[in-house]
């Protein structure tokens, strides 16, 4: 299994001062930061940096535009793979030979190291940009067709229920041929599946519910691959990366110094209070009684943080604890835990440290375990196939 990131940049709330200034450099702190901290996980073995696209959501996610952060990360990497975790894909977000040509760019600008991720996001970004809800998972499965036929042909024209485009040559195509490897953002065991079916990636989390409930999702995502008869596109990824907040230091009494728990309760108490505000009103009747005592209890801070490192949802401890949670992950048949190091309040400082802990100490540690699995595999296979010619 190997070990990724995942990143939002979050500018966490209150700011340093009033409009426009305490925004602004909370902004430019926050840009700083993460980007030195990409670099450094470059260096001791990060398989993939995965940034997001969110717009609007202020304290949480303040990147839009993953495309650029990706673009800058490229000149200033040389390993990591460069994941666009997600483009949000209906034509409302944007038009399709837009995000052809900068998926492809950024390709190109890294020697062929970008992951590509779609989605359709949720109604709080769906409402501004007038994208059709309903429609939308349609329209982002059509427009991921467009942007591989666009990369795959000379000069493409569609004309179809959700675009009508007259030949045109899409400039660049990707470094990578014939396109990047395909992902898709999944929240439920249906989407898991949907995903698996076209023959995709999945992206999930395991954040908000015991580690154990997200293997009946995982188990559904590989059946519908197995099962799987036309892929969406023309790179088939039958992989699973899942992200948790993760954070690792040499002794968990560092955790009140580096404010872990106080970084933990801004994420699961400001998620509760945006879901609330934004998404709640959207939600069916039959969701909102299931979620809305959950929400309401985490919105007003009544819940016990210890318990999710307890379930293992998120990652937290020293390099031999936080060793033991991952493996748990890859026993669930997961094959990249996109970390979420960078949440809340943690010093810059903490933050490196937890990059170098688990570069230099968990990561060779789950290659070798890697490596002595498929040397099992292997020898056991060479015993059977001796043992096949031996009876005939």
């Amino acid at each position: 299994m190997e070990l990724g990131l995942l990143y939002e940049f979050n500018v966490a709330q209150p700011w340093a001062g009033e409009h426009p200034w305490g925004q602004r450099t909370a902004e430019r702190q926050v840009y700083r930061e993460c980007i030195e901290q990409i670099v450094a996980a470059d260096k001791v073995g990060f398989k993939t940096v995965w940034c997001v696209e969110h717009h609007f959501r202020e304290n949480r996610s303040h990147m839009p535009a993953n495309e650029v952060v990706l673009g800058a990360l490229s000149q200033v990497t040389k390993n990591i793979q460069l994941g666009f975790g997600v483009t949000l894909a209906p034509h409302e977000f944007i038009h399709p030979a837009r995000l052809a040509e900068k998926v492809a760019t950024v390709d190109l600008l890294s020697g062929g190291r970008v992951q590509w991720g779609i989605g359709r996001s949720t109604p709080m970004e769906q409402i501004a940009f007038g994208v059709d809800q309903e429609k939308s998972k349609d329209k982002m499965r059509a427009a991921a067709r467009t942007v591989v036929g666009m990369w795959e042909q000379q000069y493409y024209e569609e004309h179809s229920e959700y675009l009508d485009f007259p030949a045109r040559m899409v400039t660049p195509k990707p470094y990578q041929y014939p396109h990047p490897p395909v992902w898709m953002a999944a929240v439920s065991e249906g989407s898991a599946e949907a995903a698996g079916r076209d023959g995709l990636g999945l992206l999930c989390f395991s954040t908000l519910t015991p580690l154990g409930k997200l293997k009946p999702v995982i188990d559904a995502y590989r059946a519908a691959q197995a099962a799987a008869t036309e892929d969406l596109t023309s790179v088939r990824t039958n992989k699973v990366g899942v992200y948790t907040l993760v954070h690792c230091t040499e002794s968990r009494d560092k955790f009140e110094q580096n404010r872990l728990w106080d970084s933990m309760w801004w994420w699961y108490k400001g998620l509760a209070e945006f879901t609330l505000k934004w998404e709640f009103a959207h939600f069916s009747e039959e969701m909102k009684k299931a979620t809305f005592p959950l929400l309401e209890k985490r919105a007003k801070g009544e819940f016990d943080l210890t318990e999710f490192d307890k379930e293992d949802m998120v990652i937290v401890g020293t390099p031999d604890e936080c060793l033991e949670k991952f493996l748990k992950y890859e026993a669930m048949g997961v094959d990249q835990v996109l970390c979420y190091i960078n949440f809340g309040y943690l010093p810059q400082e903490a933050v490196l440290n937890c990059i170098e802990l688990l570069g230099r100490h968990v990561i060779p540690e789950l290659a070798k375990r890697g490596a002595t699995r498929m040397a099992g595999g292997l020898a056991q296979s060479v015993r059977q196939a001796e043992k096949d010619l031996t009876a005939n």
